[in-house]
């Protein structure tokens, strides 16, 4: 990747030969330089000028191959960054009484967090274990998988196990809900009957039966008679959480989805992960590669739409509250910002919460969630659906 480098030295006439080159991308490779720019300029500086009078050249060259490098941001480096796979191999596991736990201090805030993690990512060399300090596995470090930290980054973990972590820095993928999926029960279904406003449009293809024996009666030969079908004119538009912490509700899930499906002709979905950020997706198979703006939801969709959202609100505070506290990447507005986005564009919102009613007064990001939506948030119950529904046709 450096060899266009090489190449804009020779042309500035800089006296350089391959065997610099090489030792120069050897002392890339062990270390002398990693993430700060001025470090990597005065190595490459160095290794391969060998007269002061030819560090003009040098400069030029440098600038010509480098143009920008500097702007680039913590944030984008972090997003950037390879971390080594065996760094986060499960060798172990930690396993803490209460009292231990008690004893680990968490370092004190996201920006905190971020500021430190940036630092491991300069120094560390290897993988670490048992740690509290490095990137690693089964210690109490703040940085890692399979250890306890009440306030920490997950990385590279397969799920989550305390739900303290204040970000997670992964990657997963999910599966698309199933809309044909055949209910248990019907309560859903009739909960969502509640939710209708008749119209009869479209192409004329039913039988209206009473207009023709009253055509036949009038006319005295059989004069049939057809009309649009009836079907539920409201519009719907569904918001589905695909985070970890909703695997344990997939099922009801799913029900619901198949549910709406069924009763509304005019709906439209899409998912995201724990919030609503700049970008949601319909195809969580092709969510990295082909995600729809939120801005441009909030523009296609007018404000005669009913907004439904459907997820447990369960996530660190950072993830609603900061810019950079979403999973997977980093987010230049705050979740926050988008909610109340869509809260504002669709007057009849609801958020559905698979969790029991009983348990969210022990998550604080349920209790942001609902002062956002302006306590418009029901349980996934026969009894809270119907009160959702009562709400939405208000």
């Amino acid at each position: 990747m450096f060899l266009p480098f090489f190449e804009n030295l020779r042309d500035a006439r800089v006296p350089v030969s391959l065997r610099e080159f090489l030792g120069f991308l050897e002392g890339l490779k062990t270390g002398l330089a990693t993430y700060d720019v001025e470090s990597f300029y005065y190595l490459a500086r160095t290794i391969m000028v060998k007269d002061e009078r030819n560090i003009d050249k040098f400069d030029r060259a440098f600038a010509a191959t480098f143009d920008g490098l500097g702007e680039i941001s913590a944030q984008d480096v972090l997003e950037a960054v390879d971390i080594p796979e065996e760094w986060l191999q499960k060798m172990a596991e930690k396993h803490l009484s209460a009292e231990e736990m008690a004893e680990i201090e968490a370092l004190g805030g996201f920006d905190k967090l971020m500021e430190t993690l940036q630092e491991r990512l300069k120094e560390q060399e290897g993988r670490h274990q048992g740690g509290n300090k490095w990137i690693g596995t089964a210690g109490t470090s703040p940085f890692g998988a399979y250890g306890y930290n009440p306030e920490g980054v997950r990385i590279g973990q397969k799920e989550s196990r305390h739900q303290r972590a204040t970000k997670v820095w992964d990657k997963r993928e999910f599966k698309n809900f199933d809309g044909s999926v055949e209910l248990g029960t019907r309560n859903i279904k009739v909960a969502l009957k509640r939710l209708r406003r008749w119209a009869r449009e479209g192409a004329v293809e039913e039988l209206d039966l009473n207009g023709t024996i009253k055509a036949t009666a009038e006319h005295g030969y059989l004069g049939v008679k057809t009309r649009p079908e009836r079907h539920n004119a409201v519009k719907v538009l569904l918001f589905l959480d695909v985070g970890g912490s909703m695997d344990p509700h997939i099922k009801v899930v799913e029900e619901l989805f198949s549910a709406a499906r069924a009763e509304f002709k005019h709906l439209e979905y899409h998912y995201f992960h724990n919030c609503l950020y700049e970008g949601v997706w319909r195809d969580n198979k092709r969510r990295w590669n082909d995600q729809t703006p939120t801005h441009e939801v909030l523009r296609t969709y007018g404000p005669d739409y009913k907004c439904i959202f459907v997820g447990d609100a369960s996530m660190s505070p950072y993830e609603i509250a900061y810019p950079g506290g979403a999973n997977e990447h980093w987010n230049r507005e705050a979740g926050q910002v988008w909610l109340e986005r869509a809260r504002d564009q669709w007057a009849s919102h609801l958020w559905i919460n698979p969790l029991p009613e009983a348990h969210w007064q022990h998550t604080h990001s349920i209790g942001m969630i609902r002062e956002i939506f302006e306590n418009r948030m029901v349980p996934m119950t026969l009894e809270g659906l119907e009160r959702g529904m009562r709400d939405l046709t208000r």
